[in-house]
C-alpha cells in the first residue's frame, strides 16, 4: 500500500444514509479474489441504469465532483462483512471517507486496505454537506500525523481518532504482514533470548 500522511483534495458528497456494502459493490461482482478492477463497479446499481447507460443524476457521473475524499451519510458500510467494498472504494480512488458513523467491520476492512475512515459529529457532517452543496470545488486537508481534518475556508477543524496500530500501518504503507516483517529484528531478538 502507498504511504499515507497528508492529503489535500476536493470531496465527493453522497448524502444518503445507511449505505450498505451491497450498494457499495453488488454481490454479483464478487467473483474475483484480486483487489484490482472493483472500482468500475463501485455503486454500480446507482451509477448505471439497467441498460448500462450512466445515470446522469448520480454524483460519481457528475464531472464537477472529484477527489480522494468521499463524504457519506450516517452509518456508512453497514450490511454484510465483504471486504470487497473497501477494495472497490480504494480501486476507484478514494483514500478517505468522512461520515458520522461507520459499521465496525467495514471500518476495519477500510483501514486494512489503506482507506482512512474519519468519524465526525452529525452537525459537522451536515456542515460539510452544506458547504459542498454551494461550493463543490472546496478542498479539505487530511493530516494523519496530527489526526486533523480541516476545511480552512469554512473554519471546519476536526481532531479525529485512530488507534496507534492502524495509524502506523497507514503512515508506512503496511498491511498486517508488512507490519510483522518490519518488526522482524525484534522477533528474532526475542526468540534468541527465549529459553526453550
Amino acid at each position: 500500500m502507498k504511504k499515507f500522511d497528508i492529503i489535500e483534495s476536493q470531496m465527493v458528497p453522497i448524502v444518503t444514509e445507511n449505505i450498505d456494502t451491497d450498494q457499495i459493490i453488488p454481490a454479483r461482482f464478487l467473483k474475483s479474489t484480486s483487489k484490482k478492477g472493483f472500482g468500475k463497479n463501485l455503486f454500480r446499481d446507482w451509477r448505471y441504469e439497467k441498460d448500462g447507460i450512466p445515470n446522469s443524476k448520480f454524483i460519481l457521473n457528475n464531472k464537477k465532483y472529484k477527489g480522494q475524499i468521499l463524504v457519506a451519510g450516517n452509518n456508512f458500510g453497514c450490511g454484510s462483512s465483504r471486504e470487497h467494498a473497501a477494495w472497490a472504494l480504494k480501486d476507484y480512488g478514494f483514500d478517505v471517507i468522512i461520515s458520522s458513523f461507520f459499521a465496525d467491520i467495514f471500518k476495519g476492512n477500510a483501514l486494512n486496505n489503506g482507506i482512512l475512515p474519519i468519524e465526525v459529529k452529525p452537525e459537522i457532517l451536515k456542515k460539510i454537506f452544506d458547504v459542498l452543496k454551494n461550493e463543490f470545488k472546496t478542498t479539505a486537508i487530511v493530516n494523519l500525523h496530527d489526526q486533523l481534518f480541516e476545511i480552512k475556508d469554512h473554519n471546519i477543524l476536526v481532531k479525529f481518532k485512530i488507534d496507534n496500530y492502524s495509524k502506523q500501518c497507514l503512515m508506512n504503507g503496511y498491511d498486517d504482514i508488512d507490519f510483522l516483517l518490519s518488526q522482524r529484528h525484534k522477533i528474532i531478538s526475542f526468540e534468541k533470548k527465549k529459553k526453550w
